[in-house]
């Protein structure tokens, strides 16, 4: 009977993996999508009031189409949940004005190791995996974002907001596991977004030039600018941030950030693949091996527990 009651649970935390991982590396496709629509003249309140308010009526019709009803407790979760991620998106895209996306995202990645910092201030338990995953992945964003060369190691104030971003990133994913234990992965995903969307649609409204709405109709005739949106919109808004509210029940904090270290690497892969016109980035040898330390966090964070599992299974069975 227990080994029943574990399957269905592996299953659903195999699941959960899958789903947070392909969630990481759509938001890696993000950087590149928000930094051509910011060049396409889109200032960062217009960017995110688009991105959130069309994210939220998408989501909107999947409740109505499900015949979900938000409860009380469901919505106060998600308006939390929408401050933080206001603020950290906030950050996040002002600071891609001044810094690279490559840099961006290895820097929004260091939320590898705030996230288990935060989860041990509300009790959660920190797994050795897990805590040596994120020191791995913490090793190889040094690596992937330090440039000796320039002054402060080439940090500057988009850098700085970043990193604001991916501490509050940080906070982000502590509460969402935790609320996601207690809510509906749709109501969850689409309170937050709504809050966000509302919150900047009136930012971008009252906010003078180059702030607000202004120029907005002439971003529209940049080619690929509509792609940009429907991306940013539908699968990096809609999409993923169901699959994050409803995933991470199953899924620890710290686990979850070293899943999405991943993130920084496709964030880079496409930034220097030059998909996206007119961005064409560089890494260095040692950024890469950089790039590698997270792939091998990530590995280590998943097949760690189950690898120290067997083995002690193995050394059980040898001994009885």
């Amino acid at each position: 009977m227990e080994g029943t009651t574990q399957e269905p649970r592996a299953q659903k935390h195999l699941l959960a993996v899958f789903g947070l991982l392909s969630t990481a590396l759509v938001w890696g496709g993000t950087f590149a999508a928000v930094a051509y629509a910011l060049r396409a003249g889109l200032s960062v309140n217009a960017l995110l009031s688009l991105r959130f308010t069309l994210g939220a009526l998408a989501l909107g019709v999947v409740l109505v189409a499900l015949r979900i009803k938000p409860t009380r407790r469901e919505m106060l979760d998600g308006l939390w949940l929408g401050l933080v991620l206001a603020t950290l998106f906030w950050f996040q895209t002002d600071g891609l004005r001044f810094t690279t996306t490559a840099k961006s995202a290895f820097i929004t990645g260091l939320y590898v190791i705030f996230t288990p910092m935060i989860s041990m201030l509300v009790g959660d338990r920190l797994r050795a995996s897990h805590g040596i995953g994120a020191g791995l992945a913490l090793t190889g964003l040094l690596l992937l974002v330090y440039q000796p060369s320039l002054s402060f190691g080439g940090w500057n104030r988009g850098d700085s907001e970043t990193l604001v971003n991916a501490m509050l990133v940080g906070v982000h994913i502590v509460m969402t596991g935790h609320f996601s234990r207690r809510g509906r992965g749709w109501v969850l995903a689409w309170s937050q977004v709504a809050v966000v969307g509302v919150l900047f649609s009136i930012a971008a409204a009252f906010s003078p030039a180059p702030y607000g709405f202004q120029g907005i109709t002439a971003s529209f005739h940049i080619p690929g600018i509509w792609i940009a949106l429907a991306y940013l919109a539908l699968l990096a808004t809609t999409l993923a941030f169901y699959v994050q509210s409803a995933m991470q029940a199953y899924v620890s904090a710290t686990e979850t950030a070293v899943l999405f270290s991943i993130e920084p690497v496709f964030a880079a892969t496409v930034a220097i693949s030059g998909w996206i016109p007119g961005i064409k980035e560089h890494l260095s040898p040692r950024q890469w091996v950089g790039a590698a330390l997270i792939v091998s966090a990530t590995l280590l964070a998943e097949l760690g527990p189950r690898l120290w599992k067997s083995r002690d299974i193995a050394e059980e069975e040898a001994i009885g």
